[in-house]
């Protein structure tokens, strides 16, 4: 397959697992046949194009060492047989033009605002955009630009430049949290139901380094895609959105690894709202807010009129 694409190359490397989703990568790696090699002096400069299977999502560094190198790539962190089966078995031209779509609906916004219901809480997070161009995450880099694809791909998404509000978070041991936040920031977490000490945790966490509270990304799925129970697919399903805390730089944001107290906390981490990952937290209404208009945009898990009319088009 590679001689009839015109390619040549099919080497493997593996890197020492990082511990969490967008931490920079190690140089170190090791061939198959266990020898040491260096990333940045005998892979990243010697290769064009580069696919990285992990456990955790490499986007951020590695789009960072695109630009630096030159090469384009692909993350496809948490694969399993229903994202092979479905959000890499698609026409990426049509993900990028459904994409598009409801990029152009949402883009230039002032603001969103999100309700949520959890556990007897009703509670809204307002995000700032400050009318910037809405981005859209759609698996297509051509070309000779440097550039780095997440695969399954098909989400428009902002960087906001501000949050105010509280929001709730089911944690990866079910616990959930309500957050407070202010000035673009997670200040602080609130038990809901489940294990008190995953809360504590988490405050000491946003006391000792709190960088890692700060609103990174607001992101709408695109794709008509089975749930897979991985948020790499879940999150580009069409009706589902996710907020994401931390490091920034890769979507275009200002937070780059030197700005936390430790490297080891310099993740970005997608919290992501949908009915099969949060049955018990409910979105009734997600807002947009652009030149003193309001747009409904998801109800209740689904895409609002407003959507439906923009894929139409």
């Amino acid at each position: 397959m590679l001689a009839d694409l015109g390619l040549v190359g099919g080497e493997l490397f593996a890197y020492q697992i990082t511990g969490g989703s967008n931490l920079d990568l190690p140089d170190a790696a090791w061939t198959p046949a266990g020898r040491q090699v260096s990333l940045s002096r005998e892979v990243y400069p010697r290769f064009n194009i580069l696919l990285c299977i992990s456990t955790y999502s490499a986007t951020a560094p590695l789009t960072a060492f695109a630009k630096q190198y030159g090469f384009r790539g692909a993350t496809l962190h948490g694969l399993n047989p229903i994202i092979l089966r479905t959000g890499l078995a698609v026409d990426y031209n049509e993900v990028s033009r459904q994409a598009e779509k409801l990029r152009r609906a949402l883009t230039r916004a002032d603001a969103f605002e999100i309700d949520f219901e959890a556990a007897g809480h009703k509670v809204t997070l307002r995000l700032l955009c400050d009318q910037q161009e809405a981005q859209k995450s759609h698996g297509l880099c051509r070309g000779k630009h440097p550039d780095v694809a997440n695969l399954p791909a098909g989400e428009v998404y902002f960087v906001p430049t501000g949050a105010e509000g509280q929001f709730p978070r089911r944690y990866e041991d079910g616990t959930l949290g309500l957050l407070e936040v202010a000035g673009g920031r997670v200040r602080k977490a609130t038990l809901l139901a489940g294990n008190p000490t995953t809360v504590t945790a988490h405050n000491a966490l946003l006391a000792a380094d709190p960088a890692t509270g700060e609103i990174g990304e607001l992101g709408f799925g695109t794709q008509d895609l089975p749930p897979s129970g991985r948020d790499i697919q879940d999150e580009k399903i069409l009706g589902t959105l996710h907020v994401a805390t931390g490091r920034s730089d890769h979507l275009g944001g200002h937070l780059t690894p030197d700005k936390f107290k430790s490297a080891k906390n310099a993740t970005h981490d997608d919290i992501l709202f949908s009915p099969t990952k949060t049955p018990e937290i409910r979105v009734p209404q997600a807002r947009l807010y652009r030149e003193g208009r309001v747009e409904v945009v998801i109800e209740n898990y689904r895409p609002a009129p407003y959507l439906e009319r923009a894929l139409a088009a």
